[in-house]
């Protein structure tokens, strides 16, 4: 029995040997492999069978067979390693490449105008003394309204304007929580600013669901309106240019009392008024006023012995007027041909 298992090895060997010098590319050379050593071949069941034979079969019949296998897959392998090579060869020989050619251009990114500004600005204010402060844009109502001194029945708090998560919970609508938050765990003086996103349920050429905004707070003992105008003129200065002319208009915010609209001339007409500016021979660049006494005891001061202003403004509002851009959408899309020309 011994004889006849060595003589059907011996003879699966040799057919083996004779087909693989046949093969001539890798899909047969997958079907050789199969047929040899695959679940239903001769050395394969001989393997799974081997506890079914005698006892003094048993070892002879294992080494003879793992030999053989190994013989095999050997065998395979070598074949295998061959095609892959000429595959290789062929392969790079498609793909030549030609070293005389000039190499391609690696169109480099550029800062994204929103950032470029909001980055100024900072600047602006850290040169005045300011801190940038900084808060979660998932917020409470408490937070984003109530200790603003919104009411509940305040239009801004309309689900057709907010983004609410749950009945507590909402994506911001504006930087301002920013100044409650660091108010809890500062005493004045204080001069702040915070930039950041926020959410509110609009969209078109002037509108977007998320939007940029940078804010602004002043407390300390004897700050008045006066602080207030210099400093805003100051900044407009600044972004806009000397030239400018800078005007305030009475306004109403929930949170600032008196409350005031700040207004740059136009740069296209110089104030005489044209289609840009409708007329008016004005810009407005942001809204501002006198932090409203309530707001005070949210924080823990005493509005009798300290006063302070606030101010925020849109990000993409200030590109647009600097740079006379008239789709705000532009800024989210970046496409480089737009950002490089900043």
């Amino acid at each position: 029995m011994t004889d006849q298992l060595e003589k059907k090895i011996e003879l699966e060997i040799s057919s083996f040997e004779k087909d693989l010098e046949a093969v001539k590319d890798l899909q047969e050379l997958e079907k050789l492999k199969t047929r040899y050593i695959g679940k239903k071949s001769f050395l394969i069941k001989t393997l799974k069978n081997i506890g079914t034979l005698p006892d003094d079969i048993k070892p002879i019949a294992g080494k003879k067979s793992n030999s053989a296998r190994n013989r095999i897959e050997s065998g395979i392998l070598q074949k295998e390693k061959y095609f892959k090579g000429i595959q290789y060869e062929n392969k790079l020989k498609e793909e030549h490449i030609d070293l005389s050619l000039p190499g391609r251009m690696v169109r480099q990114g550029r800062k994204n105008i929103i950032s470029q500004i909001t980055e100024e600005i900072e600047e602006i204010f850290i040169g005045m003394g300011f801190e940038i402060a900084e808060g979660p844009e998932v917020e409470t109502d408490y937070y984003n309204f109530e200790a603003l001194n919104t009411p509940a029945d305040h239009p801004a708090r309309s689900l057709h304007d907010t983004f609410f998560i749950s009945e507590n919970t909402l994506l911001r609508t504006h930087t301002s929580p920013v100044q409650i938050r660091y108010m809890e765990s500062h005493i004045p003086p204080l001069m702040i600013i915070s930039s950041g996103k926020a959410y509110r349920k609009d969209y078109d050429v002037s509108h977007t669901p998320m939007f940029t905004q940078i804010e602004g707070l002043v407390i300390d003992k004897g700050i008045n309106f006066g602080n207030l105008k210099w400093t805003l003129e100051i900044l407009a200065h600044e972004v806009f240019g000397k030239e400018r002319k800078v005007r305030f208009r009475p306004h109403y915010f929930p949170f600032t009392e008196p409350s005031v609209e700040v207004d740059v001339s136009c740069h296209i007409c110089s104030g005489k008024g044209c289609r840009v500016c409708s007329g008016s021979g004005w810009l407005e660049i942001l809204g501002s006023g006198m932090v409203d006494p309530n707001l005070y005891k949210y924080a823990g001061y005493d509005p009798e012995e300290v006063s302070g202003f606030a101010f925020g403004m849109g990000i993409e509002r200030v590109c647009m007027l600097k740079y006379g851009i008239e789709d705000l959408r532009l800024f989210f899309e970046n496409d480089l041909r737009f950002i490089e020309q900043f």
